[in-house]
């Protein structure tokens, strides 16, 4: 079926650019941020007992950018420390990096 088959004229019709919206594997609205979610993985692999347990996901909420990461059973105290202390500094790093990313992100640490 061509364009003309739709009742649409080739002079009037336009691309609307929604086509670059797509990465690599078809996804829509996929948004990188790889400086951040690098620095991330390698902070808190450095901080748990099963590096080989961190996962990190990079999700999209209304608009803004998450990344959550996910570790085994028992480092999830390392991870958030005393009084939340190592968990708000690693969130500061990843946001600072995030920037080289041009982009803010936020930390969630799921159970």
């Amino acid at each position: 079926m061509s364009d003309t088959d739709l009742g649409v004229d080739d002079e009037e019709y336009e691309d609307d650019g929604y086509d670059d919206d797509f990465d690599e594997d078809g996804d829509i609205n996929t948004i990188e941020v790889p400086t951040a979610r690098n620095v991330l993985e390698y902070l808190v692999k450095s901080v748990v007992e099963n590096p080989d347990e961190v996962s990190v996901e990079v999700v999209e909420r209304q608009g803004s950018v998450a990344l959550e990461v996910t570790v085994a059973e028992g480092d999830m105290g390392r991870v958030i420390g005393r009084r939340g202390r190592v968990a708000n500094s690693i969130r500061t790093i990843v946001r600072a990096a995030a920037s080289k990313d041009g982009s803010f992100v936020d930390v969630e640490f799921v159970d």
